[in-house]
């Protein structure tokens, strides 16, 4: 599996039933303090194996550090925040590259291995699938507050407890139940991942507004004017395949766009199945929400209402 469907991650079979996933992201930093940087870089590049079925093994750090102008001690706190946060996920750091860079970059590549029966690909989802989330949605409008300071402490501590926590546990979890597709919900924004599955599936998504988990301050910097460059470009790119009911506020709407930083995982569940593994989800601690069903294909890849 490469690049055809938008997948998380690549897959290269190894064995009629074993494969290895890969995948690399960073990013600059989005937050102001650097451990907590690192730890939000490694589980958002953690995320893409987890989509995929797949349990990530190793990794390879990567980073980009100003020559001058910028203590040292700051990069160690920023890989020992990643570190922390590959210990915590059972995954073996082996190294890494690092280039001279006016601006701090920071994140790894990843590899895991992967199950063939377990493999969780954008084509597969199907009618009738039931979507369930993971995370609350508007990481990109808070730190774009937090960047213009105007962010409340208390909405930034929200927001980067959310984009620390791993997505390993809901991945496990998902595997022991019917769940056809799966996806992370990164810097295209809930619409701009959702889409890619919709158009790979050849499906539409029936979203519902009222339905969407929502940090706290989401839509009050929305209103306030907050929003990311990549909003914008999420919605130039992908709103002509959306049909947006006109009872959607402008708000939400800004939100289905919002740009994430290690979002949570959408779902689409067999509909016999659903809520059993809301059940299971919500035991194991994991605030998972249902916001929408997929149907035969339609003219638009989503309706929201």
């Amino acid at each position: 599996m490469g690049y055809e469907d938008s997948d998380d991650a690549g897959v290269y079979q190894l064995t009629p039933d074993l494969a290895i996933v890969q995948t690399v992201d960073f990013f600059t930093p989005v937050v102001d303090d650097p451990y907590l940087y690192g730890q939000i870089a490694a589980a958002n590049a953690l995320s893409d194996i987890y989509a995929m079925g797949g349990e990530p093994r190793t990794a390879l750090s990567i980073v980009g550090f100003p020559a001058k102008g910028a203590d040292f001690a700051i990069l160690g706190d920023i890989m020992r925040g990643g570190l922390d946060k590959l210990n915590e996920a059972g995954v073996a750091l082996l190294g890494g590259h690092s280039v001279r860079d006016e601006e701090i970059k920071f994140g790894y590549a990843i590899t895991g291995l992967i199950e063939k029966r377990n493999i969780k690909r954008n084509k597969s989802a199907k009618p009738g699938n039931r979507l369930l989330l993971t995370k609350p949605l508007g990481t990109g409008l808070i730190t774009t507050a937090l960047k213009r300071c105007q962010a409340l402490p208390e909405h930034v501590a929200t927001a980067v407890k959310v984009m620390s926590e791993l997505n390993k546990r809901p991945s496990e979890i998902c595997l022991q139940h019917q769940v056809d597709a799966m996806t992370d919900i990164t810097g295209f924004g809930l619409l701009g991942h959702a889409l890619e599955v919709a158009k790979a599936s050849r499906i539409t998504l029936e979203i519902d507004h009222r339905r969407l988990p929502l940090l706290p301050g989401a839509l009050e910097y929305s209103r306030a004017g907050f929003c990311a460059g990549g909003l914008a470009s999420n919605r130039q790119f992908y709103a002509s395949q959306v049909r947006m009911s006109d009872s959607v506020p402008a708000e939400y709407q800004d939100v289905l766009f919002d740009p994430q930083t290690s979002g949570g995982l959408l779902i689409f569940a067999a509909p016999d199945d659903a809520d059993a593994l809301l059940n299971a989800l919500r035991a194991a601690g994991v605030n998972a929400v249902e916001i929408g069903a997929a149907q035969a294909l339609l003219p638009n890849l989503a309706v929201i209402s």
